[in-house]
């Protein structure tokens, strides 16, 4: 299968509320929107694509709907000290302190709608026990 695009589809329990978070704090802005459904790209980088289904939709699976959360959304970033900061100013309710990892990363990770959480991270060198376990390629430097 050669893919032409990729980006998460969230179950929703509101829609437009979790919308106007990632747009409020994550820089992306609305490509279409309907009250069950909205996609959004990043301003920053149109190959950043996230959409929001109402999770009481009819496209979705009877077996999986009214079910949210249970996923962890990854942003890389140049400097999460500062999107910490901005972050917790905003008043986001921030599960993990802004820490090092012997595993490779600075991160912190904050509470989203339906769920979700958001992991903000900057590779970072990693311990030598950890340094092994890296493809040679995927060392963070």
């Amino acid at each position: 299968m050669q893919s032409t695009s990729y980006y998460p589809v969230l179950l929703s329990a509101d829609v437009p509320a979790a919308a106007a978070f990632y747009c409020d704090h994550f820089h992306f802005t609305p490509l279409f929107t309907a009250d069950w459904y909205v996609h959004l790209q990043s301003t920053e980088d149109p190959a950043i694509n996230l959409a929001l289904v109402a999770q009481d939709h009819e496209t979705i699976p009877a077996p999986a709907r009214g079910k949210t959360g249970g996923v962890i959304l990854n942003f890389e970033v140049a400097d999460p000290d500062a999107h910490h900061a901005r972050l917790k100013a905003a008043g986001l309710t921030i599960l993990l302190p802004l820490r090092d990892e012997a595993f490779g990363q600075r991160h912190f990770i904050a509470a989203a709608p339906d769920g979700v959480l958001i992991d903000v991270i900057r590779p970072i060198p990693p311990s030598a026990d950890f340094a092994a376990q890296y493809a040679p390629d995927a060392l963070p430097q």
